[in-house]
């Protein structure tokens, strides 16, 4: 049977209700579990300083109150890893659907316990420890969360509507971020200032146990990736690899620095939406009201729902890479635009700059599923796009809103933010060009060939001592 027959095989008919459950499953998931961690975001911006870092911010100042606070939002990234490579590993042996449930439930309880913290005023030092120590949880969520719902999707798809199907649990991420600032916008809306800082911040946080609870009935109901079938085949052979993130970092070293990279060109921008910065900057240090800059977010935030899903669809087309360089050349120009309408304080031109700039943050983010499921092999492939994305967003995401909030501090100018911006962007852009484009490439472990060889020697400790990606599976 030819490669192109064996991947038919794997994958399900468009028209059976499953690939309509497994697009749910992976979309409400993502947007729950990213819902839960943009409260954080957006609420650190706003809020958490003064509540959990008041001795900072009566010593230093309300600048560095909320660098403290946009700090708790990086150190959760550094977690990311460790989340990706305990799900990557239980993923690659026990099953994507197993982790995508695990995930989940961590990271709702983990938001819902925010919502019930006494803050620095009640119990001290002990209330900015716990809040770390329930973030470092989300971190470790986040980053297991990603690699299985993308590989959910993807594996399921047919081979022409990859790119489309993978945009699901893409989409699921600006769908949380709409869902949190809309939650926020409402409760600061039916409160007062006082209330609000009092006990409003708590509710969004609580609200999250519902959206966990519909999250873990859809993806409950959700089969096993066919891919993974074929992998449980193996392992009944004992042709599993018992390690699968060692010999992802000896095998496939090549495409988790390049899929890193590239990832920290989408997550540099797009974290100064999503990482609470533009609503920090235009609400503490321009003066703005807070309720129409989160609605101009919200108006972000459904342009790049539809351009990510737009961009998924347009990478079956014309190939992961071509959208990407698409994505990249417009927001190298963009990014200038943006900040400059910034200090304006006009809200027509910010909104104009936010909504422009969710296109191509879009436009590499849409495709991304597919193209680092077909970046790396089946046995090793949970592991390997599942640290790819944590590594990438602490490169692009982790720091990027403490690290504007510092440069603008400063320089006092949002062009040093740009360029910051612009910078990481095109060392995005370079790695990008080095990339094969292998888009609509067999996702069977079949497919693998002789790389498969070389992981199940790796695994039976047969001495191989290097191989890289580019030997194996016809890349």
């Amino acid at each position: 049977m030819g490669a192109a027959n064996t991947g038919a095989a794997l994958v399900l008919s468009t028209k059976r209700k499953e690939d309509r459950r497994v697009a749910l499953g992976t979309l409400v998931g993502t947007a729950v579990e990213w819902y839960d961690f943009f409260i954080y975001a957006n609420a650190a911006a706003i809020v958490l300083a003064p509540l959990f870092f008041d001795p900072f911010v009566q010593g230093a100042g309300e600048v560095a109150g909320r660098l403290i606070s946009f700090a708790t939002v990086g150190i959760s990234f550094f977690f990311r890893p460790l989340g990706a490579a305990v799900a990557g590993h239980f993923g690659d042996k026990l099953g994507r659907k197993t982790m995508l449930v695990a995930t989940l439930m961590l990271m709702g309880s983990a938001t819902f316990l925010i919502g019930l913290l006494p803050t620095y005023d009640s119990i001290g030092v002990a209330a900015p420890i716990l809040l770390i120590v329930l973030r470092i949880l989300q971190g470790f969520a986040a980053g297991g969360e990603w690699g299985g719902a993308a590989l959910m999707a993807v594996e399921h798809a047919p081979t022409h509507r990859r790119g489309l199907f993978g945009g699901f649990p893409q989409i699921g991420v600006p769908l949380g971020m709409l869902l949190a600032t809309l939650v926020l916008a409402i409760t600061s809306h039916l409160t007062t200032e006082d209330q609000f800082a009092s006990w409003g911040w708590r509710v969004p946080f609580l609200l999250s146990i519902v959206l966990v609870v519909i999250g873990f009935v859809i993806r409950m109901g959700v089969s096993e990736s066919p891919v993974m079938e074929e992998i449980r085949k193996a392992d009944e052979q004992d042709e599993q690899v018992r390690l699968p993130m060692v010999e992802m970092f000896r095998t496939a070293w090549k495409p988790l620095i390049q899929g890193a990279v590239i990832f920290a060109g989408n997550g540099v921008a797009g974290y100064m939406i999503t990482g609470g910065y533009i609503l920090s900057y235009t609400t503490n240090d321009l003066g703005l009201e807070r309720s129409v800059i989160l609605n101009l977010v919200s108006l972000a935030a459904l342009m790049w729902i539809a351009s990510t899903i737009f961009s998924a669809w347009v990478s079956d087309i014309i190939g992961r890479k071509k959208t990407y360089i698409i994505g990249f050349l417009i927001q190298m120009v963009w990014i200038w635009v943006v900040f400059s309408f910034l200090d304006t304080e006009n809200y027509g031109l910010i909104g104009l700059g936010m909504v422009v700039l969710a296109i191509p943050i879009g436009f590499t983010y849409g495709p991304q599923s597919a193209m680092f499921a077909e970046m790396f092999p089946a046995k090793i492939r949970y592991s390997g796009a599942g640290l790819a994305y944590a590594f990438g967003s602490i490169l692009g995401g982790a720091f990027a809103p403490f690290i504007a909030t510092a440069l603008q501090a400063k320089f006092n100018t949002s062009t040093a933010v740009a360029a910051y911006i612009f910078g990481v962007t095109v060392i995005a852009f370079i790695t990008l060009l080095t990339l094969k484009d292998r888009t609509g490439r067999d996702l069977s472990p079949a497919a693998d060939g002789e790389l498969n060889e070389v992981l199940t020697d790796l695994s039976r400790g047969d001495g191989v001592l290097e191989s890289t990606f580019d030997r194996g599976a016809g890349f």
